[in-house]
């Protein structure tokens, strides 16, 4: 039986554009997590950064299986919580559509380069992505999400109250999706589904490509207790198995924490009715403090041993610099865009079409892109 605080896809506010013949077999919601499925934006994640750069290994993380990984947990937490987990997987699956090539340096690059342009950021871009990149209808752009889709898409990251970014900004303004309240539920657990996938995998990623050692990992006391249970059940054990015995063990308890904790805020809180969520100034769906304070030990160390690893610099370094050289090429040589793109310009600035141009290319095009020009 549905949470009284789950999402009813029956008494969805529906779609933005009317649509004739909506067939019922499926509900709203799964049609919209379907649609995000079948969408260009989403197999092009495949070849997009995650941590490390495309070219460096087929074993590491991409943007797409990142995505199919927070899918995976959100779907778990809101079963567990008897929420509705088709909504939960819309967001989780569309949550990085917005990002450009090699990841948040390919992000940099191009908010950098729309400084004066109103700027980048993918968690915008993916909006722009489903309500006007995207194109699968020929009355309207975009894949015509349902309001709740939208909503959930755009504020799982919290609240949008101050500095609304460019696209958000816009398309608000035609169609309302309070960004000043908290989203569903459903959203909430996306967010921290995300927050649990790379605390864990970014890990796992590191551990493969030797950037940091079990032995390192036992600085942190969060997982050093998981580490000595293990030894303690399996005599040896070789450090593969560990591994993956450690990140099992890790995401379980990250994910038992958030229902007993999200749960006890409900309650605290006195919120009866999907209006009482929408009112809450927080997020409900949080973890304990004690796991939050493990979870930023966990993310300090990530940003000083893998994210701002010397490996990784001079790589990132290049990249950005791809992207920027794209950006500059295209404004010089407008003409010499795709003419499905080159054609917007009736409706859109030039910055901002290059913007979505580049921000749509997997790392490996834009590689090839750039040796074509500049080599």
């Amino acid at each position: 039986m549905a949470h009284i605080l789950s999402a009813d896809p029956q008494n969805s506010r529906g779609r933005f554009h009317e649509e004739f013949n909506e067939e019922t077999k499926r509900t709203p919601f799964e049609r919209d997590r379907d649609r995000i499925i079948h969408s260009s934006s989403f197999r092009k994640l495949k070849h997009k950064t995650q941590v490390f750069i495309e070219s460096d290994s087929d074993y590491y993380r991409t943007r797409l299986t990142h995505s199919l990984e927070v899918a995976q947990i959100t779907r778990s937490l809101c079963r567990a919580m008897k929420l509705n987990e088709d909504l939960g997987e819309v967001v989780s699956l569309a949550h990085d559509l917005g990002h450009p090539p090699f990841g948040h340096n390919g992000e940099k690059a191009l908010n950098e380069s729309m400084e004066n342009f109103g700027g980048f950021k993918h968690n915008d871009q993916t909006l722009r992505v489903i309500t006007h990149i995207e194109r699968r209808h020929p009355n309207f752009n975009g894949l015509n999400l349902t309001w709740e889709s939208l909503e959930g898409i755009a504020k799982h990251n919290g609240l949008i109250v101050n500095d609304v970014p460019y696209h958000t900004s816009n398309f608000n303004k035609i169609y309302n999706l309070h960004l000043n309240h908290s989203p569903h539920l459903e959203s909430q657990i996306a967010s921290i589904s995300d927050d649990i996938a790379y605390n864990n995998h970014d890990v796992e990623d590191a551990l493969r490509a030797g950037l940091i050692s079990l032995d390192s990992l036992k600085e942190i006391s969060y997982f050093d207790e998981i580490i000595r249970n293990i030894n303690r059940l399996y005599k040896d054990i070789d450090e593969s198995l560990t591994t993956y015995q450690l990140l099992r063990t890790s995401i379980s308890k990250m994910v038992n924490d958030i229902i007993l904790n999200s749960n006890k805020n409900i309650i605290n809180n006195n919120i009866k009715d999907i209006n009482d969520v929408f009112k809450s100034k927080t997020f409900l769906i949080t973890m304990s403090e004690k796991m939050k304070k493990d979870c930023v030990l966990i993310k300090n160390f990530l940003y000083d041993n893998v994210y701002n690893h010397s490996k990784l610099k001079q790589k990132r370094n290049e990249v950005e610099n791809i992207i920027t050289k794209l950006f500059k090429y295209y404004l010089i040589n407008f003409d010499k865009l795709p003419k499905d793109w080159s054609i917007q310009k009736k409706e859109e600035s030039e910055n901002r079409i290059v913007c979505d141009y580049i921000s749509g290319m997997t790392d490996r095009y834009a590689s090839k892109l750039y040796k074509s020009i500049y080599e």
